[in-house]
């Protein structure tokens, strides 16, 4: 979707909050929190620069001028115990399947709904965490219009965000790519485990993977029995997200972009923007003039793009934003570290 010519920069700080008649420009203002006056509070109360301290608050007034889209990638979660593919250096921490690998044959998905099968329950008992509660707030108070999420774990809704956009599906269906039938995951899980009794009990796994699954012994794998469409017999059951090597559903992609010309700010989390799929939108964006806000650890293809930039943990960012923009309610608590505790992923 190209560029639209009418694109311009619009104001950041003349328009009321939704819902809220102190929405106004609080920059020339001494009516901030006090926690934010001083300095304190911010980033879990550590001693963040002064540099960091002035990105939040300058990111806050964008967020406080409403119509945000906030688009948010796998950094995101980790703090609910699921890794991401990347590390704080951009490099790949796994090698994911392709695509065209999981197409190539029997023996191929296989391999896949074997350790998917067996990692499955984990990964579904993770829970949102505070930036999850954050922003499902900020669309609750009317400073995010819009949530468009490269996750596919459903986190968001759990914390209870609505309409929120999976840009690339979702592990929580399960799609024939013959047939094009459609089934809950639990569904195809209760049948896995029917064909399989006590596979997911009996193996030894490894640690999980961003995508769910983990990693098993050759012989486990060939053990497993592959369960068939239910509608037309073939063996072409797929987790309905897009895999590498495949591309997001067009009217998706138009969706997106929709809601990143109906906002006035687009605010990354948690996304090394590596993929095309996410870092269209900062590009987009920034050639209309908008702002670009991004936080997360680590540096990312659009950071030249970038307005605002700050690199840290997202969980004591999003509060402490939350705290600045004046949003008391209880996130829940922040995690130390790189991903949740308590939690058993069986993570390394």
């Amino acid at each position: 979707m190209g560029e639209h010519p009418e694109a311009r920069e619009e104001g950041l700080t003349d328009r009321p909050r939704h819902g809220d008649a102190r929405r106004t420009d609080r920059r020339h203002t001494d009516d901030r929190p006090a926690a934010r006056r001083a300095g304190r509070g911010i980033l879990g109360g550590v001693n963040a620069p002064h540099t960091d301290l002035d990105v939040l608050h300058e990111i806050a007034d964008l967020v406080a001028g409403g119509r945000v889209c906030v688009l948010t990638g796998a950094g995101m979660s980790t703090e609910s115990g699921i890794p991401d593919y990347r590390g704080p250096d951009g490099q790949r921490r796994v090698q994911p399947m392709t695509y065209q690998e999981f197409t190539a044959g029997p023996d191929s998905r296989r391999r896949y709904w074997s350790r998917a099968h067996v990692g499955w329950q984990r990964f579904a008992a993770s829970r949102p965490n505070a930036g999850h509660r954050v922003v499902a707030a900020l669309q609750r108070h009317g400073f995010a219009d819009s949530i468009i999420t490269q996750n596919v774990d459903g986190l968001h809704q759990r914390a209870g965000a609505a309409d929120v956009l999976e840009l690339h599906g979702t592990l929580s269906l399960v799609r024939c790519l013959t047939c094009e039938n459609r089934i809950p995951r639990e569904d195809m899980e209760a049948r896995l485990a029917r064909l399989n009794p006590g596979f997911a009990e009996r193996v030894r796994t490894g640690e999980i993977r961003p995508d769910g699954d983990v990693t098993l012994a050759d012989a486990d794998v060939a053990s497993f029995v592959l369960a068939t469409c239910e509608r037309c017999g073939a063996d072409t059951l797929k987790p309905d997200v897009v895999y590498f090597g495949e591309n997001v559903p067009k009217d998706r992609v138009a969706r997106a972009y929709e809601a990143v010309d109906a906002s006035q700010t687009l605010l990354v989390l948690g996304s090394s923007l590596k993929v095309m799929s996410g870092y269209r939108f900062v590009r987009h964006s920034h050639k209309a003039g908008r702002p670009v806000a991004i936080v997360t650890r680590g540096r990312t293809r659009g950071d030249a793009e970038a307005t605002h930039r700050l690199d840290a943990g997202l969980g004591e960012t999003l509060v402490a934003l939350a705290r600045t923009l004046g949003l008391e309610e209880d996130f829940g608590p922040v995690v130390d570290g790189e991903y949740a505790t308590g939690l058993p992923l069986g993570l390394t």
